[in-house]
């Protein structure tokens, strides 16, 4: 009885969460709270502040068309309106830039995969690059030469790993390689017929 007057008096015991005796205390319900939801303190930001940081990350990992930022706000859950809308001010300031893009997207694809015109096309549409913007960064990028002249670069690549096949077998997976980077098959020919009759293996063919 005298234990539990003295429980009954708040004695012998500190409060806890689950309003239990616990080692002659009881334990009432804590009075801390809880921690705000992070996902509730995202949706009371302002929204613009919100797309704007998402888009200025995706920058300095890597240079972005306006479409790819755009579907990454929408991805986030970002208005449409505000999305258009801050794109609209990073393009006015020169952070976006399509045209810019293309130019450097055309570049990079030729040097490090040696693409050919319509593999840069293919390309660019991937990276939602419009058609107008595209076809100026490819007029003033790429040429008939130096297209060519890329070929025959990755050809002579390619045949040095080629020895002890025939010439048809090696005809056939040149072509191949050239096709998936957009080269035409005349120019594929071309270039492949020329390489096999300068090659030490296929000069009598």
């Amino acid at each position: 009885m005298e234990e539990l007057r003295r429980i009954a008096a708040g004695e012998g015991g500190s409060a806890g969460d689950d309003g239990v005796v616990v080692g002659g205390s009881v334990r009432g319900r804590s009075t801390t709270p809880p921690p705000e939801d992070p996902a509730a303190q995202e949706s009371e930001a302002d929204p613009y502040e919100v797309a704007r940081a998402i888009v200025l990350r995706q920058l300095t990992a890597a240079p972005r068309s306006r479409k790819q930022l755009e579907d990454k706000l929408l991805q986030r859950n970002c208005d449409p309106d505000v999305a258009a809308e801050v794109l609209d001010r990073m393009e006015a300031v020169g952070l976006v830039d399509d045209e810019a893009y293309a130019h450097m997207l055309v570049r990079s694809q030729q040097q490090g995969r040696g693409l050919a015109r319509r593999g840069l096309a293919h390309e660019l549409r991937k990276k939602g690059v419009d058609e107008q913007t595209a076809e100026v960064a490819l007029d003033a990028e790429v040429t008939a030469e130096g297209e060519r002249a890329r070929a025959e670069e990755l050809v002579a690549k390619k045949l040095r790993t080629m020895s002890g096949l025939d010439r048809q077998v090696k005809t056939r997976r040149l072509a191949g390689m050239l096709a998936r980077k957009g080269y035409s098959g005349e120019l594929a020919y071309s270039v492949i017929r020329e390489a096999l009759d300068q090659d030490p293996e296929h000069r009598r063919d």
